[in-house]
C-alpha cells in the first residue's frame, strides 16, 4: 500500500493506491480481509468509519441465531437439503442457495477455531434448533451477541495478520474507470471540518463492499444508531439492485434497539399500551383477543414466528405486529412489554395454552409464575442483557415498536459474489442473496460464505495492480471535483430535520404497510431534494451526516422505485410487506388500510432495479435453478487441481 499527497479542485487529498480494498468492518468484511491474506493477496487494506461501529458488533437478539448444515443428532440433512430451503424462500437465485449450503460448514467451523464459544455436546456434537422458515434443526447460538462475537474474533485475526487498516473514512462515492469499479472517494469523518486532511482517495482494483443494508433509510429502525449503510453509492456506480422490495420487519425495543424475539415472547410478557407520558396502562390485546388464552398462544407462537409475515395476519401471530403499529403509529400511544404481570393478570393458566406451548414451557422448566421468572430459567443472559444497557426487566416495562431489521434483497451478485459492476464484490446484508423469506440466521452464515467466496475468486483471479496515482487521478476527478468543493460554512442551518424527515418518510411509505399513492409521493420527494442536495452550504461538523443524507436519497429513489414498480406490474403482499389492494381480503377486526391479496408463494420472478442517468428503471426475471452439478469424485478433484475450481460461473 502507497501513500502520497496531493492537490485536487483547491483540496488536499491524501491517496492510497493498494490492489484490494474492503469497505467495512462487521462480520463480513473483516473475513473477507482475512480470508484475502489467507489466499495470499497481501497488498490489501480495510476502510471502516469506526471499527466498533456497524450491525455485526452491536445487534443481537434473545438467543442470536447463526444458520448452518445440521451437525448432531440422528436428523438427516444434506447441503442439497439446506440449499432447498434456502431456494424456497422465493426470489433466490439457485448458486446462491448452493453456495451458502456447501460452505456453511467449512464457515461454521471456522469461527469456532477462531473462539466463537458455539455450545457443543459431551461429544462434540454441535446441537441447534429449529428457527423461523426452517424445517429442520439447524439453528445455533453463542447467545444474544453472537454477531459481536464473531466480529471481535476475526477482528483478533486482522489484527494478528497486520492487515492495514484506514479508521474513521467514510465511503462517500465508488469511482468507476472503463466501466469498472476502479477506487473510493472518502470523507475523514473523524475530522471533517480540517481542509487539510478533509478527503481520502484509494485507487484499487478490486473492491469489497461490506457496508451492511441501507439502514439510514428507516426512522422505525432496529438497526444501530451507529449503522446507515451505503448501499446508494454502488447503485449510483452502476451496480444493479435485486429484490430491493424484501426487508424484514419485526418487534423491537426502542432504548437500546434490540430485537425481541424468541423467549422474550415464549416468556408471555404483557403487552400494555400508555398514554405518551406513561399513563393510562391498557392491556390492549385483550380487545382484540377475547380471551387470555388466545392472546397467550399468540404471543408465544410470536417467539419462533418474529419477523412480520403478511401470510400470518390473518390468523396468526404476525397479527400481533399490526395491532402494535395501531396503537404506536395510528392512535400516537406507546407499547411496552411487562415481564411482572401475567398476561390478562393472575396465574399462568398452563391448562389453556396450545400443546406447544405448553410442552416448550415445561421441558424448559419455566410453566411457573410471572414472566420474569420463566425469562430468568430459561435465558438468563437476554435479562443481563438489558441490565447491561440500564433496563432491568426484573423493575420495569420495555418500550418496544415495529421495526425495520434487516434487508433480505440488496446488490445483485454472481455465484463469487462480484456485483453487475466489474471489480466490486459485495457480502454481508449489501448483497441481495436472500428472497422474499429467510430462516433466521442464514444472513450470519451467508456473510461468511459470501465474503469467502470473495476473496476466493479475487485472489485466483484479480492478479493485475493497481495503476499508477497519476494515471488513477486523471481519469477520476472529474467524477469527485464536485464533492470535493461541497459548500461548508459555520453559519449553515443544521439538516438533521431534513434527515429525520427523509426517514420518517420511508417508514410511513416504504415500511411493512404500502400504499400506491404514498409511495408514488415519497418517491417523489426524495428525487427532488436528492436534486437539490449540495447547493447549500452545510456545518463542518454536519458534512458526514450531509453525505450519509445523500447516500440515504439514493437508497431511497432505487427502494422507492422497486416498491412501487413491483405493485404496479400487478405484484401483491408477501414477506414482510403488505401492499393495500381494494379488491383483496380485510382481516376480522382491522381497518380498511389492511385489505390486501396474497402473492403467490414460491414466487420465481426476481426484479432487478439500476439507477441511469435517465431515472431509475426496473426488470423481470425468471430466478436461477439449484444448479446440476458433477459430483464424481475424480472429475471434480482433475478440476480442482488444475483450475483450483475457481472461475466465471
Amino acid at each position: 500500500m502507497k501513500e502520497e499527497m496531493v492537490q485536487l479542485a483547491g483540496q488536499t487529498v491524501k491517496v492510497v493506491t493498494v490492489q484490494t480494498a474492503v469497505v467495512g468492518s462487521g462480520a463480513a468484511g473483516l473475513n473477507a480481509a482475512s480470508r484475502l491474506f489467507s489466499f495470499g493477496r497481501r497488498d490489501l487494506t480495510l476502510v471502516t468509519e469506526g471499527m466498533n461501529c456497524g450491525t455485526s458488533r452491536n445487534t443481537g437478539s434473545d438467543k442470536q441465531t447463526y444458520y448452518k448444515m445440521t451437525l448432531a443428532g440422528e436428523e438427516a440433512d444434506s447441503v442439497q437439503a439446506m440449499a432447498e430451503t434456502l431456494f424456497s424462500g422465493g426470489c433466490v437465485d439457485g448458486e446462491h442457495a448452493l453456495a451458502e449450503a456447501a460452505s456453511s460448514v467449512r464457515c461454521f467451523l471456522r469461527l469456532v477455531e477462531l473462539g466463537v464459544p458455539f455450545p457443543d455436546g459431551p461429544y462434540g456434537e454441535y446441537v441447534g434448533y429449529r428457527t423461523d422458515h426452517d424445517l429442520r434443526r439447524r439453528a445455533t447460538s453463542a447467545g444474544p451477541l453472537t454477531s459481536k462475537l464473531m466480529t471481535e474474533a476475526l477482528e483478533r485475526e486482522v489484527l494478528e495478520k497486520g492487515i492495514p487498516i484506514l479508521d474513521g473514512y467514510q465511503a462517500v462515492r465508488i469511482l468507476t474507470i472503463g466501466g469498472q469499479a476502479a477506487g473510493l472517494l472518502c470523507l475523514n469523518c473523524k475530522n471533517p471540518q480540517s481542509a487539510k486532511s478533509r478527503w481520502l482517495l484509494v485507487n484499487c482494483r478490486s473492491l469489497v463492499w461490506a457496508t451492511g443494508g441501507p439502514a439510514g433509510m428507516y426512522l422505525d429502525s432496529v438497526y444501530p444508531a451507529g449503522h446507515w449503510g451505503s448501499t446508494g453509492a454502488a447503485l449510483e456506480a452502476g451496480a444493479a439492485g435485486q429484490n430491493l422490495t424484501e426487508w424484514q420487519f419485526g418487534l423491537a425495543s426502542v432504548s437500546p434497539r434490540w430485537n425481541v424475539s424468541g423467549t422474550y415472547m415464549q416468556a408471555l410478557p404483557r403487552f400494555l399500551s400508555t398514554a405518551p407520558d406513561g399513563s393510562d396502562p391498557r392491556e390492549f390485546l385483550l380487545d382484540y383477543f377475547g380471551d387470555p388464552a388466545s392472546m397467550c398462544n399468540h404471543i408465544f407462537r410470536k417467539g419462533y414466528e418474529w419477523p412480520f409475515d403478511v401470510t400470518k395476519v390473518r390468523c396468526g401471530s404476525s397479527i400481533l405486529d399490526v395491532l402494535v403499529f395501531l396503537e404506536t403509529k395510528r392512535k400516537g400511544r406507546r407499547v411496552v412489554l411487562d415481564f411482572l404481570e401475567n398476561p390478562g393478570g393472575g396465574e399462568l393458566d398452563a391448562a389453556a395454552l396450545e400443546p406447544q406451548a405448553r410442552e416448550y414451557l415445561t421441558a424448559a422448566g419455566a410453566c411457573f409464575g410471572r414472566p420474569i421468572d420463566r425469562l430468568l430459567q430459561m435465558n438468563r443472559p437476554a435479562v443481563d442483557f438489558y441490565r447491561s444497557r440500564g433496563v432491568d426487566l426484573t423493575k420495569e416495562p420495555l418500550e418496544i415498536a415495529l421495526c425495520a431489521q434487516h434487508n433480505n434483497g440488496g446488490l445483485k451478485v454472481n455465484s463469487w459474489w462480484e456485483t453487475t459492476l466489474p471489480g466490486l464484490f459485495a457480502v454481508g446484508e449489501a448483497a441481495g442473496t436472500h428472497g422474499v423469506t429467510r430462516p433466521g440466521g442464514s444472513a450470519l452464515n451467508a456473510g461468511q460464505v459470501g465474503s469467502l467466496r470473495a476473496a476466493r475468486y479475487i485472489a485466483a483471479k484479480r492478479t493485475q495492480p493497481p495503476m499508477s496515482a497519476t494515471a488513477f487521478l486523471n481519469a477520476v476527478s472529474s467524477q469527485v471535483e464536485a464533492l470535493l468543493t461541497t459548500p461548508v460554512d459555520q453559519d449553515a442551518e443544521s439538516i438533521r430535520g431534513q434527515v429525520a424527515n427523509a426517514q420518517r418518510r420511508m417508514s410511513e411509505a416504504g415500511g411493512p404497510f404500502r400504499r400506491e399513492t404514498g409511495m408514488a409521493a415519497a418517491l417523489k420527494e426524495a428525487q427532488a431534494e436528492l436534486a437539490q442536495w449540495g447547493r447549500s452550504p452545510v456545518l463542518p461538523g454536519e458534512l458526514s451526516l450531509s453525505f450519509r443524507y445523500r447516500d440515504l436519497l439514493l437508497s431511497q429513489q432505487a427502494y422507492l422505485f422497486a416498491m412501487l414498480s413491483y405493485l404496479k406490474n400487478g405484484g401483491k403482499s408477501r414477506g414482510s410487506a403488505l401492499y393495500h389492494d381494494p379488491q383483496g381480503t380485510l382481516p376480522t377486526g382491522l381497518s380498511e388500510e389492511f385489505r390486501h391479496s396474497l402473492a403467490e408463494k414460491g414466487s420465481e420472478a426476481i426484479q432487478e432495479v439500476r439507477l441511469t442517468k435517465e431515472g431509475p428503471c426496473a426488470l423481470v426475471r425468471p430466478r436461477r435453478p439449484i444448479p446440476q452439478r458433477e459430483d464424481f469424485f475424480e472429475n471434480v478433484w482433475r478440476s480442482f487441481r488444475e483450475t483450483g475450481n475457481v472461475d466465471g460461473l
